[in-house]
């Protein structure tokens, strides 16, 4: 259990010092802005999806912590290519995962890297930083002009 726990930690740490898909999407047709008022992260995510319903590119920039940012590069690593139906069902498996009983939860492996944040779970207060990538996302996705909060 320490080996995997140390993995999923290395994952982590080198997605933060390491974010994927940073940066700006000059053409995104879908946008939005997350906060974070527990400890301050603050997230810009956009996105481009097609006729189809499609995630055909996706990125963010922004401050966090390292939880924050690694679970922003890893789902903008997951969200490419996936439907938003796909993007829906994934969300609530992910927000279960960190939520939820683990006695009663479904494989973690079925969620493939983001079962790295699995240990959150055991930190309520990190759960926000994990989650604030997805409600911002979810955001982007119903094409509001709000900010996506964790609260």
């Amino acid at each position: 259990m320490d080996n995997l726990r140390d993995l999923y930690q290395s994952v982590i740490l080198d997605h933060n010092k390491s974010p994927r898909n940073f940066g700006n999407l000059e053409d995104a047709n879908r946008s939005a802005e997350g906060y974070n008022p527990l400890c301050g992260d603050k997230l810009s995510l956009q996105l481009i999806l097609d006729d189809d319903e499609c995630v055909v590119d996706i990125r963010f920039t922004g401050m966090g912590c390292a939880i924050s940012t690694a679970s922003a590069s890893l789902m903008t690593e997951y969200a490419r290519g996936k439907t938003l139906s796909e993007i829906l069902e994934t969300m609530n498996r992910f927000h279960e995962l960190l939520t939820g009983n683990p006695n009663e939860q479904g494989e973690a492996e079925d969620l493939g890297k983001l079962a790295v944040f699995s240990g959150v779970r055991e930190f309520p207060a990190r759960v926000k930083c994990a989650t604030l990538s997805w409600h911002t996302l979810q955001a982007a996705l119903d094409d509001g002009d709000k900010v996506a909060t964790t609260e």
